[in-house]
């Protein structure tokens, strides 16, 4: 008697031995003790990052202006971000109950104080993101699952689950998590609606999309690639005239898009209007912005969800701007280098990761490997994802490209087809696994600053800003204080948080003040000086012993008396 084809798939994939294809038939739920216990891997690390970690940089504006939302409806403040993940993430810390004082405007926002403290006010927020990077790993599983194996499944979900930047992202209350997750759903709802065009469908894929435009401001490029696909696609071809398109569909999978894009800004109007000499946007619950313009036009027309529009066009005069970055020893006011990002990829991507992926994408090219159109079309989201992000000029941070990251996953796990029918190249495959596990675990729990294990130099002297410190390690000092009492310790950190938010007891170093006789703590953005004026303000500390780091981000030196 024949298996059946999903146990038969099992036993091909190395899943399962032979001789256990008919004890598998009556306990199909064996095959997924491996993937669950592989997620609830995932899910300790990222808790016991959450732990460790104290705020980041941006994690207090998140908070701050998701309470404003929610409490006020108001979406005004540091709009460089849709709404859907600050919205998501302060849900379990919306009470009265939580608040924070705060000082100044972003970039110079200070956050001063947390109630009832800041790592009460983490370990709940940050959940929110814990469990989306939990639906992307079961996201994973299913894809690969459903385009290769049930083999191919459990070795994407096993690189997932050790990869330091989707631990790291997918662990604080940042944007950064939702726009991964997004991204991937609306390619894998494209192809699921390819193959069944049903009314269900269609307006499961609008929900997705509008979710999608409400994750970051990089994805209205997504929309339109899964907007044009929707015209083309039909289950079993490509069709290129004009007349036989999708167009009905596509349009309702616009106007769903835009029904939850405008609830994700509460279903506010705002207007525009000319009147003379004047141009004013109104928008609901805040102050009206008003310009004076040459022209002689009046009128007067209602924007559903202006703010988001508002943020569309901030966003792209700071790209247009550049942002402060530092890049392989040099600091720019601007960014905008074309190679930052494939640097980044090969210096913060696992290099089991980097190698798989690159032979994997060479066997398909070579013909070697097989893939499904359905992987192809998915490809062309994280491709053009890419050609925008190497473009761009804000340059500071691996999570700027992590989108590309699961789709990378994905084309690895097309290399079980090879694995699963020849023992030397599946012996290879484990001990690159073996090797990916003990590479991430070099960094544990502080996964935000990894690094390839080829970097020989102080990673500062390469990468920044969330490459590497976005003021995560006020614990880690914390605990440095506590076993060294008596120390006098100043302190020079890149963050949002105020260290006495933490209770800490070190003195803040001013730019250009020297001290003596004490231990000073210089955090790695700061010794790269991306954010100051003069970018070699605190380099004096190199010419002074290095007693330790803590966190891999913040440097201790310890500066002898004059």
């Amino acid at each position: 008697m024949n298996p059946s084809p999903a146990i038969q798939d099992n036993v091909e994939s190395g899943l399962v031995p032979g001789n256990a294809t008919r004890q598998e038939a009556f306990h199909p739920g064996l095959t997924l003790l491996l993937p669950l216990a592989l997620i609830a891997i995932y899910i300790i690390q990222c808790v016991w990052f959450i732990r460790t970690q104290s705020f980041t940089f941006d994690e207090p504006v998140h908070i701050v202006t998701g309470w404003d939302m929610w409490r006020h409806g108001r979406f005004q403040y540091w709009n460089d971000h849709p709404p859907l993940g600050r919205l998501l993430c302060v849900l379990p810390i919306l009470g009265k109950q939580w608040r924070m004082d705060i000082a100044g405007h972003f970039p110079e926002f200070r956050a001063l104080a947390f109630y009832p403290g800041p790592e009460a006010m983490a370990h709940r927020g940050r959940a929110v993101n814990v469990i989306l990077g939990a639906i992307l790993a079961t996201l994973l599983w299913l894809t690969a699952r459903r385009l290769f194996s049930a083999g191919a499944g459990n070795l994407a979900l096993a690189l997932f689950v050790f990869s330091p930047s989707l631990i790291t992202h997918f662990s604080l209350i940042t944007t950064d998590a939702v726009g991964v997750l997004c991204i991937f759903a609306t390619a894998i709802q494209l192809v699921r609606w390819r193959h069944n065009p049903s009314r269900g469908q269609t307006i499961l894929l609008g929900i997705v999309m509008g979710l999608l435009l409400l994750a970051k401001f990089y994805t209205p490029p997504m929309f339109l690639i899964a907007l044009g696909w929707m015209l083309i696609l039909q289950p079993n071809k490509l069709v290129a005239n004009p007349t036989k398109w999708n167009w009905q569909a596509a349009a309702a999978v616009c106007g769903i898009a835009f029904l939850v894009l405008w609830a994700g800004y509460f279903f506010h109007i705002s207007h525009l209007s000319i009147r003379d000499g004047r141009l004013i946007a109104t928008f609901p619950h805040r102050e009206p912005i008003i310009k004076n313009v040459r022209s002689n036009l009046n009128f007067n027309i209602p924007i559903p969800a202006g703010e988001y529009l508002e943020g569309l066009r901030s966003l792209a005069f700071h790209n247009h701007r550049g942002h402060q970055a530092f890049f392989l020893g040099k600091a720019s006011q601007r960014g905008g280098w074309k190679t930052y990002y494939p640097v980044v990829i090969l210096l913060k991507w696992p290099t089991v990761v980097v190698v798989l992926f690159l032979t994997s994408l060479l066997l398909i090219i070579r013909g070697r490997l097989s893939v499904p159109r359905d992987l192809l079309i998915m490809a062309s989201f994280p491709v053009v994802f890419f050609l925008f992000a190497v473009f761009s000029k804000i340059d500071i941070g691996d999570r700027h490209v992590l989108p590309i990251y699961p789709f990378a996953l994905l084309f690895v796990s097309a290399s079980w087809q090879l694995a699963r029918r020849s023992r030397p190249i599946l012996i290879m495959v484990l001990l690159a696994l073996g090797f990916h596990v003990a590479d991430a675990l070099r960094y544990a729990p502080d996964y935000l600053s990894y690094m390839s294990p080829f970097v020989s130099q102080p990673s500062y002297m390469l990468l920044s800003d969330s490459n590497l410190d976005w003021g995560q390690g006020l614990l880690a000092l914390r605990h440095y204080e506590a076993q060294h009492p008596s120390e006098t310790i100043y302190l020079a950190y890149f963050g949002s948080v105020e260290s006495t938010a933490y209770g800490l007891r070190a003195q803040y170093l001013p730019e250009g003040k020297h001290v003596a006789g004490a231990t000073v703590v210089v955090s790695a953005t700061t010794l790269t000086g991306q954010m100051l004026e003069n970018a070699t303000r605190y380099r004096w500390v190199l010419r002074h012993p290095e007693k330790t780091v803590l966190n891999h981000s913040l440097h201790v030196f310890q500066i002898p008396p004059q």
